[in-house]
């Protein structure tokens, strides 16, 4: 008992570290007096990726554990993360399979709608294990690999600050809800792009007005990445946002009743009055729709 009491706040603290050594992941090259430039992308954090990958992996896989003890349907919220994370995984090959235009992804759909739906640690969960488990299935394990999967569990993560604009518009279940999500993931499909640059910006060459240098300003530091992500990743980013609000608006409302019905399951099986019965008699619980 003492266990399940305690694993709420670690499973909280857990989530806290692990945005807290991503973040520090992403910006600790600025602190340094110089950095290798390299004009190869996947040289970027070639001496350090390794250790942040497994430090998010261990991260989740505690996680994992922590939410398995923190609610009374963890096992079977972690079972259909696993199916999520599988599907989304597949997603992702075929994507790879049959690219699409310019940062076009399928995958932020799912990880966006489970997030909102199931809370912002399965959120977490599912973006940063879609993108280690796609990874390992089509062969995209590289040094910006820990960064994609902290990117993509941000998305994960925030999509629950989407819900007090959906009850301030009484939109659940409404196409209000949906425009609403579609806002937020079109949103995300250009910060996605903007943060996943800064993994290697520090390192990249080219024009010195669109690259970092030691000793700059934070003025000078933001409009010299301004100009870099114009020139480089606007364009490609912009492919991203348009897939991410076409999916949620074609497929949004039937996957959140999908996604509402599963939760909806786990609920009812751990009804409080359900389990108060005697033994022997069938509880007069009325069915989630009807509640």
């Amino acid at each position: 008992m003492r266990i399940t009491l305690l694993a709420q706040p670690l499973s909280v603290a857990v989530y806290a570290l692990s945005t807290l050594i991503g973040v520090t992941a992403f910006v600790y090259p600025f602190c340094l007096a110089s950095v290798p430039a390299s004009a190869s992308m996947g040289q970027a954090h070639s001496h350090d990726a390794p250790l942040v990958l497994i430090a998010l992996v261990g991260v989740c896989l505690v996680a994992v554990l922590l939410e398995v003890q923190a609610h009374s349907a963890g096992a079977k919220r972690i079972a259909l993360a696993g199916m999520l994370v599988s599907t989304n995984a597949m997603l992702r090959f075929a994507e790879v399979a049959m690219p699409g235009p310019g940062g076009f992804s399928p995958i932020f759909f799912l990880i966006v709608l489970s997030g909102y739906v199931y809370g912002a640690r399965f959120g977490f969960l599912m973006g940063a294990m879609t993108l280690l488990v796609s990874a390992l299935i089509t062969a995209g394990v590289g040094s910006w690999l820990p960064y994609q999967m902290y990117t993509a569990g941000w998305v994960g993560m925030t999509a629950p600050l989407c819900r007090p604009v959906v009850r301030w518009l009484h939109g659940q279940g409404k196409w209000r809800e949906v425009l609403v999500l579609a806002g937020f993931s079109g949103g995300w499909g250009l910060l996605y792009g903007a943060i996943m640059n800064i993994w290697f910006w520090p390192f990249a060459v080219g024009p010195a007005e669109q690259h970092w240098q030691p000793g700059m300003t934070v003025m000078d530091l933001l409009q010299h990445y301004a100009l870099f992500y114009l020139a480089t990743s606007l364009a490609w980013d912009v492919m991203r946002l348009a897939g991410n609000v076409m999916l949620t608006l074609s497929f949004g409302l039937p996957t959140l009743r999908a996604l509402r019905r599963f939760q909806s399951r786990f609920e009812f099986s751990h009804s409080p009055l359900q389990a108060a019965q005697p033994a022997g008699q069938v509880a007069s619980v009325p069915h989630p729709r009807q509640a």
